[in-house]
C-alpha cells in the first residue's frame, strides 16, 4: 500500500471517479424516486465532475492542494442540480483540509473528508436524513475510525466505502419517499461511485470507458498517416441525442457505405459517431433520422497531413474556437454594466416558453430545467451578462434553485436576487409583478407572493413499470402531476386531461394557462384546450406552444 498521495495520484483519482460515475450515470439515474422520464442525478453529478477533470487534464500536478483547490473551483462553477451542487461542497471542504499540503496520508484523508461533510451540512438549510449528506457523514465518520488503526489511503477509502453502502442501504428505512418507491438515494449512490473510483486509481484498476470521460477521441493519428493511407478526406466526430427508439443498424450500414474507421458508442440517451467520409453532410443528415444533433467536429485529413509534412502545425477545430473567442470578445463583455435597476434572468426549455419570458422582459433565458439543469457557471454567465444593478434569477426548478444560489457571492458588481421558482408558471407569475422602478423589497415580496398562488400540474409519460404511492403505473402510461406529485395515472391522455381538469386548483381557478410540449400536434393541443374549456367554464383559458420536452403539457391555474 502506497503511505501517501501526491497531487499527480490526486488528479489521477478525481479523474478516474469522473469516468465511474460516466460509465453509471444511467443506472442512478434510474434511481429516481418518480417513473417519469428525468431522473438526472447521474448525469447531473457526471456532468459536474467532468468539469472538474476536464480542469485536471489541462497540467502536470504535483501538490495535492492545488489539485484539491483547482477541483473544488471547477465543481462549484460546474455544478448542476441539488445533487452536483451539493458534491461540489463536499470537495470545497475537502480542499480546505488539505490547503498548503504536498501530500496527505490517510489521517488527512480522513480528515478532509470530514471536513467537506461539514460543509455540505453548514450549507444544505434543512439537511435531510437518507440522502447523499448521511451517506457523506456516516462514510466520513468510519474513515477517521480507520484512520487509527491503519494510516494508510487505500485502507481509510475501504473503510469509508464499506460503511456508505451500508449507510445507502438504509436509506430506504431512513427517507419516507424512498421507501415508498423501494430504492436508495440516487446522490448517495453516486458519491460512493465517485470513492470507488479513486479507490480504483489508488490500488491500480483499469479506467472505465465512458461517454466523454477517459476516452481520446478516435481522431486521426497523421504521425502514421501517408498520402495514400487517407482513402476518405474528413474526420467526422459527432454526438446526437436519441428522440426516437429505434436501433442503429441502418445508420451502421449507411455509413459503412459512404466510409470507413467508423465507431459508434451508445447508451440509452445518446451516441457518439466517428467516421472518415468524403461527405459528413450526408452523414450528419442520416443521423438526425435518429434524433437531435448536439455537437459535431469535422477535419480535413488532408490538408492537415500536408501541413504536418511541411513542418507546420495542422489546423484543426481548436483553432477555429480560439478564433471565434477572439472575435466575439470586444463584442461580448463578459460582465455588462448596468443600464438600468432591474434585470431577469429565467431558465426553461422549449423556445415557445423562453419567448413567453422575452416577451415579458427577461434579460437571458437560459435553456434547462428536467434532464437538463444548467450549471452555475451557465446561469453566472448570463447573470453576468445582464446590464442591470440587481438581476432576478427565476430557476423553475426546484433541482435548479441551488446551482443558481451558489452564484451570488460570484456575480461580479451586481447584486443576485435568487427566486425559489420551482415551475415556469411561478416564474411567469413572478416576473409579471416585478415592478421596474419600485424598492427591492417590496418586489421581492410582491414576486414571492404572486408565484406561491400558481399551482402547477404536468402530464407526462412512465418511463418504466412502477408500484407509486398506491398506484399500479405501467411503462408508457401517461402520468399527471400536481405540484410534481403524482395526481393519477391513464392510459387515455384525453381522460387524464379531463380529470385534471376538474381538479379543485383548475375548478377554484379565473385564470389558466396551457402550454403544450415538443411532441404534442396543434390539432392534439385544441382538444385538451376544448377539455378544459368545457370543465371550466368561469375560468379564462390560454393555450400556448411552449415547445417542452418530456411533458406533454404544463398548465398552471391561478
Amino acid at each position: 500500500m502506497l503511505d501517501t498521495i501526491d497531487g499527480a495520484l490526486l488528479a489521477r483519482m478525481l479523474i478516474h471517479a469522473s469516468a465511474s460515475i460516466n460509465a453509471q450515470k444511467q443506472q442512478i439515474n434510474e434511481l429516481n424516486v418518480f417513473p417519469v422520464p428525468d431522473g438526472d442525478t447521474g448525469t447531473n453529478m457526471g456532468l459536474t465532475i467532468s468539469t472538474a477533470a476536464a480542469e485536471l487534464r489541462k497540467k502536470s500536478w504535483s501538490s495535492v492542494s492545488d489539485v484539491a483547490a483547482a477541483n473544488a473551483s471547477a465543481l462549484l462553477r460546474g455544478a448542476r442540480g441539488n445533487s452536483g451542487v451539493i458534491l461540489s461542497l463536499l470537495f470545497r471542504g475537502f480542499s480546505k483540509a488539505v490547503k498548503e499540503k504536498d501530500a496527505i496520508d490517510g489521517r488527512d484523508l480522513a480528515i478532509a473528508l470530514d471536513y467537506g461533510v461539514a460543509a455540505a451540512y453548514k450549507a444544505v438549510m434543512r439537511p435531510a436524513e437518507g440522502t447523499i449528506l448521511t451517506v457523506s457523514r456516516l462514510a466520513a465518520a468510519q474513515a477517521a475510525a480507520a484512520a487509527r488503526e491503519d494510516n494508510h489511503p487505500q485502507a481509510v477509502l475501504e473503510a469509508a466505502i464499506k460503511e456508505g453502502h451500508i449507510a445507502l442501504a438504509n436509506t430506504v428505512e431512513q427517507n419516507p419517499v424512498l421507501k415508498k418507491a423501494g430504492v436508495v438515494d440516487a446522490g448517495g449512490k453516486g458519491f460512493l461511485v465517485i470513492l470507488q473510483g479513486m479507490l480504483d486509481e489508488l490500488t491500480g484498476v483499469p479506467m472505465p470507458d465512458a461517454e466523454g470521460e477517459g476516452e481520446e477521441d478516435h481522431g486521426a493519428d497523421f504521425a502514421t498517416l501517408t498520402d495514400e493511407d487517407i482513402t476518405f478526406t474528413f474526420d467526422t466526430v459527432f454526438i446526437v441525442r436519441k428522440t426516437v427508439d429505434k436501433p442503429l443498424d441502418g445508420l451502421r450500414t449507411y455509413l459503412n457505405s459512404i466510409g470507413d474507421s467508423l465507431v459508434i458508442g451508445e447508451d440509452d440517451d445518446a451516441f457518439k459517431v466517428h467516421v472518415h467520409t468524403d461527405i459528413p453532410g450526408a452523414a450528419l443528415t442520416e443521423a438526425q433520422k435518429y434524433g437531435t444533433l448536439e455537437l459535431a467536429k469535422i477535419e480535413n485529413m488532408r490538408t492537415q497531413y500536408e501541413d504536418m509534412a511541411a513542418g507546420r502545425k495542422p489546423q484543426s477545430t481548436d483553432d477555429l474556437d480560439m478564433k471565434d473567442a477572439a472575435m466575439e470578445a470586444p463584442q461580448a463583455p463578459a460582465v455588462a454594466e448596468p443600464e438600468k435597476k432591474y434585470g431577469v434572468v429565467a431558465v426553461c426549455a422549449g423556445e415557445g416558453l423562453a419567448s413567453v419570458f422575452r416577451d415579458l422582459g427577461a434579460d437571458g433565458v437560459i435553456s434547462g430545467g428536467q434532464t437538463m439543469n444548467p450549471s452555475t457557471d451557465d446561469i453566472l454567465k448570463e447573470i453576468n451578462r445582464t446590464p442591470a444593478e440587481i438581476v432576478f434569477v427565476l430557476p423553475n426548478n426546484g433541482n435548479i434553485i441551488m446551482a443558481a444560489q451558489q452564484c451570488v457571492p460570484l456575480a461580479e458588481g451586481k447584486q443576485v436576487v435568487v427566486l425559489p421558482t420551482k415551475t415556469v408558471p411561478q416564474g411567469i407569475a413572478a416576473l409579471l409583478v416585478l415592478e421596474p422602478e419600485g424598492e427591492l423589497e417590496d418586489n421581492q415580496q410582491a414576486m414571492t407572493e404572486a408565484l406561491g398562488r400558481v399551482s402547477t400540474s404536468e402530464i407526462t409519460y412512465a418511463a418504466r413499470d412502477s408500484d407509486f404511492d398506491g398506484f399500479a403505473i405501467s411503462q408508457g402510461d401517461y402520468l399527471a402531476l400536481a405540484e410534481h406529485k403524482l395526481f393519477g395515472t391513464d392510459q387515455n391522455l384525453d381522460a387524464l386531461l379531463d380529470r385534471l381538469a376538474h381538479a379543485e386548483p383548475q375548478q377554484n381557478a379565473e385564470f389558466i394557462s396551457i402550454f403544450y410540449g415538443e411532441d404534442v400536434s396543434e390539432e392534439d393541443a385544441g382538444k385538451a384546450l376544448e377539455i378544459f374549456q368545457a370543465a371550466c367554464p368561469n375560468a379564462e383559458i390560454n393555450l400556448l406552444s411552449g415547445g417542452q420536452p418530456v411533458y406533454y403539457y404544463l398548465i398552471s391555474a391561478e
